[in-house]
């Protein structure tokens, strides 16, 4: 269940964005809070998610193409470094009372662009430093470890907002990234060797869609995902509003909230760490969606709190499965070259699509409240779901094909490996 700690470079890796991602999620609860606290619109708050994700939809393939250019060690140093300033901004603006709508809104949007580079090269640098032979194993304990942190962080974050206020979370998510950056500076890898097609910058950048486009399976995980991220996801810019207005508890309560969705995550990661293969990942990607959709439905109806805070557990445990088993699946089925702008088009459709779900979300809330917003997501989950599994007898021999066709050619990661009794 733990193979991929094996790797030096892995562990190393995986401790810094612990401590890094508990502060991320701190900052995530404390901003949509602060900006609910100062405008009372889930308009704006809608209109803050928009800013913070459209960058990485834009942004993506150059990242993409980044990180099959150069060092990816070396950019995921420049990303998380520009990020720790921006958090300290933002922290400073709040403790100093100087915060408005606007600033939050600026900061969102340059942390999206430093998230455009740094989402699709983290997800190559982790094949990289592992192999294929522990990809699925190491996605999974990375989302182990993204919903680990999603459990304390909203609860650290509610306790704090309600004690001493927002800004304090955002110094404590900006200190946190010394961790990251102290473990990425002491990874030893070999330098990879980049071998270039001599096309232009923009014919290699659309090389990546090229292939998810083409490639059936690909297309099939990738449009589901993105269907699933623009009408279901969006759920999570409207907690404040579920929090304050339906089940009417604070900032605690919304950090409760949250780490509720964030312990049905860790489950379903967990779940995946066990598998040793990627043989029957497409069913699991099919019942995941359909379960998300449900378990937001049945959520949107619920006015009690704690009814609330066991629906989530769902809702977390089936969008990690179907997240995280889409990402094995393409990273088996794309050729080492192509990863990071395949990658890339892998975080358009997740986080990418998030922004126009957010904007989309925030102004239907305003019509026909939050709870009917959140059900309706979920029902086009579902119908999503539904397709996609009527699909996979067509879809799935092709993947089978591809990832046989990968393995074939794969090798180790050029690095040491160590035991480490897991």
């Amino acid at each position: 269940m733990l193979r991929a700690l094996e790797h030096r470079n892995y562990r190393i890796f995986i401790s810094g964005q612990l401590v890094s991602l508990i502060g991320t999620w701190m900052q995530s609860v404390a901003q949509a809070w602060l900006v609910y606290r100062l405008t009372g619109s889930a308009v704006l708050l809608g209109a803050v998610g928009f800013a913070s994700q459209i960058p990485v939809f834009l942004m993506a393939p150059v990242g993409g193409l980044f990180a099959d250019r150069h060092d990816r060690r070396r950019i995921l140093i420049a990303t998380q470094s520009a990020s720790m300033v921006l958090a300290l901004v933002l922290g400073t603006l709040t403790l100093t009372e100087r915060i408005e709508v606007w600033h939050i809104l600026v900061l969102a949007s340059l942390l999206g662009i430093a998230n455009g580079f740094d989402i699709p090269t983290r997800q190559a640098f982790v094949a990289e430093i592992v192999g294929r032979a522990d990809l699925l194993n190491a996605i999974a304990l990375n989302s182990s470890m993204f919903n680990g942190a999603r459990i304390v962080g909203p609860a650290i974050a509610g306790v704090v907002v309600a004690a001493v206020g927002e800004g304090w979370c955002f110094v404590g998510n900006g200190l946190s990234y010394v961790a990251v950056l102290t473990g990425l500076v002491a990874i030893r890898h070999p330098a990879r060797i980049v071998v270039r097609s001599g096309a232009g910058a923009l014919a290699e950048a659309s090389e990546g869609i090229r292939f998810a486009a083409g490639t059936p399976p690909v297309k099939a995980l990738l449009l589901l995902l993105g269907l699933v991220s623009l009408t279901g996801m969006p759920y999570a810019v409207l907690m404040p509003v579920m929090a304050a207005n339906v089940l009417g508890v604070g900032a605690t309560g919304l950090g409760v909230l949250m780490g509720a969705s964030g312990a049905g995550a860790l489950l379903g990661a967990l779940s995946l760490a066990r598998r040793g293969t990627t043989r029957g990942l497409g069913h699991w990607v099919a019942r995941a969606a359909a379960g998300f959709g449900l378990s937001l439905v049945l959520f949107s109806l619920s006015r009690w709190y704690w009814l609330s805070i066991l629906l989530l557990l769902p809702v977390g445990f089936s969008m990690m499965i179907q997240m995280s088993s889409s990402n094995t699946l393409i990273q088996s089925m794309v050729p080492d070259r192509l990863r990071g702008r395949v990658m890339a088009v892998y975080s358009m459709m997740f986080m990418g699509m998030a922004p126009f779900g957010a904007l989309l979300a925030g102004m239907a809330a305003e019509r026909i409240g939050a709870p009917w917003t959140i059900a309706a997501g979920g029902v086009l989950s579902v119908a999503g779901a539904a397709v996609f599994r009527a699909r996979l007898p067509i879809i799935g021999p092709a993947a089978s094909r591809l990832i046989i066709a990968q393995e074939a050619g794969a090798g180790e990661p050029a690095q040491e490996r160590t035991g480490t009794g897991a």
